[in-house]
C-alpha cells in the first residue's frame, strides 16, 4: 500500500501535536523511513528526474515542521553544526550520508559517534545536537526540520580551530507544495 507525502505529513502533524519531544520526533523518524519506501514519492522528489539542489516540499501550518528534498550533484562535507531551536531528521533515499555526532568538551568538540545512513535509513538529531554530514556526488535525501529554517540562528563549529560562530540559516522558501 502506498504511503504518500500527504500521509507522512498528516501522521507527523498528529504525532508532533500530541508529543513534540524526543519520543515524538523518533516516531517521525520511523515514519520518514516508511515514506522512503514509497516508489511514487521517490520518483517525484528524489529521482534522476527531480530538480537538483535543495527544495522545500512541505511546511505544516499547525506545527511548523518542514520537509525538504535534497538532490545533490556534488559531494559535500558540512562542518559540525546544530539547527538552533529546531530538530532535524535526515532520511536517505539514494546513495549514503556519513553522520558524525559531536560532543562539546572543555577544550572544544570531539566526535562522539559515527554512522552511515544508507538508502531507506533515517536519523534524528534533536534540538541543539551537534552533527556533521558527508555525502558523495548524486546523494539524495529528505530532511524534516521542526521549523522553517530561514533566518534561524544556529551554531557552526571549527573543531581544529576550537571556534564557534552563530549564523542565520538559509531556508528553501521556493518550490513549496502541500
Amino acid at each position: 500500500m502506498a504511503y504518500l507525502l500527504a500521509d507522512f505529513c498528516s501522521d507527523a502533524r498528529e504525532i508532533l501535536s500530541a508529543d513534540d519531544s524526543a519520543r515524538g520526533r523518533e516516531a517521525v523518524r520511523a515514519r520518514l523511513e516508511q515514506l522512503l519506501t514509497d516508489d511514487a514519492f521517490c520518483a517525484e522528489y528524489v529521482s534522476d528526474d527531480a530538480p537538483r539542489g535543495m527544495r522545500q516540499i512541505y511546511e505544516d501550518e499547525a506545527t511548523g515542521f518542514c520537509v525538504l528534498a535534497y538532490n545533490m550533484t556534488e559531494p559535500r562535507k558540512s562542518p559540525p553544526h546544530d539547527h538552533g531551536r529546531s530538530w532535524a531528521v535526515y532520511g536517505q533515499a539514494v546513495g549514503y550520508t556519513d553522520m558524525t555526532v559531536w560532543q562539546e568538551t572543555g577544550c572544544g568538540l570531539e566526535p562522539e559517534r559515527e554512522f552511515r545512513l544508507n538508502a531507506g535509513d533515517a536519523g534524528l538529531f534533536d534540538v541543539r545536537d551537534i552533527h556533521s554530514i558527508e555525502y558523495g556526488a548524486g546523494a539524495r535525501f529528505v530532511r524534516v526540520t521542526g521549523v522553517e529554517m530561514s533566518g534561524e540562528a544556529r551554531r557552526v563549529f571549527d573543531p581544529e580551530a576550537g571556534t564557534m560562530r552563530e549564523i542565520e540559516s538559509v531556508g528553501a522558501c521556493s518550490a513549496r507544495s502541500g
